[in-house]
């Protein structure tokens, strides 16, 4: 009889196989990854790797979930910080690091957005569809409890103001994916964002 493979194994196992599909990604795309790599990258049984997950659109969304979970529980409000402003400046700049250091894996989400954008016929995944509902959440709640504590005396609705944010940064990622950052000029477009956010949000600093 075989030893029952408990909860800690499992989650510890499919974080490694994660792992080494994230090295696949990387060094070959999200187009031409293929399940077969991760099985080598992974050194792992075929079966093994269909036991956690369905296909290649699969592990990518799981890796997706992990960057985006980041995201979501840094914008959400932190005590140590005094200012929602500062808090939310050092998340923009956080997504700026992220889009101007060629992040390669950044390079594959593009590629996963544009594929899927086609695939859909311009309807979104369903992954994709939820991942846009939970930034746009996280950001409309962080905007609202700055409201509360009387940080952010917006101009605008805090979920308009979410639903920019969010469109800037992915519309931002693919075009620098897409033509280069001297071109896109990416950090000249974060001071606009920040100064439209300022604006629009009129904070206490």
């Amino acid at each position: 009889m075989s030893p029952r493979v408990n909860d800690n194994y499992k989650i510890n196992k499919k974080q490694k196989i994660l792992e080494a599909a994230k090295r696949v990604f990387i060094k070959k795309g999200y187009i031409q990854a293929t399940m077969q790599d991760i099985i080598v990258e992974a050194g792992i049984s075929r079966g093994a790797l269909y036991s956690y997950f369905n296909n290649i659109e699969h592990v990518f969304e799981e890796l997706l979930k992990l960057d985006d979970e980041k995201d979501i529980t840094f914008i959400n409000i932190d005590d140590d910080y005094t200012s929602s402003w500062k808090q939310l400046i050092d998340w923009i700049r956080f997504q700026q690091h992220i889009i101007s250091s060629n992040n390669e894996f950044l390079l594959c989400k593009s590629e996963f957005f544009l594929i899927k954008h086609r695939e859909s016929n311009k309807s979104s995944s369903s992954y994709i569809t939820e991942r846009y509902k939970k930034l746009i959440t996280a950001i409309r709640d962080f905007i609202d409890k700055g409201i509360k504590k009387k940080q952010f005396h917006p101009c605008k609705s805090s979920e308009l103001i979410a639903l920019y944010m969010v469109s800037f940064f992915d519309g931002l990622m693919i075009d620098t994916f897409n033509l280069s950052l001297e071109l896109t000029r990416v950090n000249d477009q974060i001071d606009i964002l920040i100064f439209t956010l300022e604006n629009m949000l009129r904070p206490i600093k």
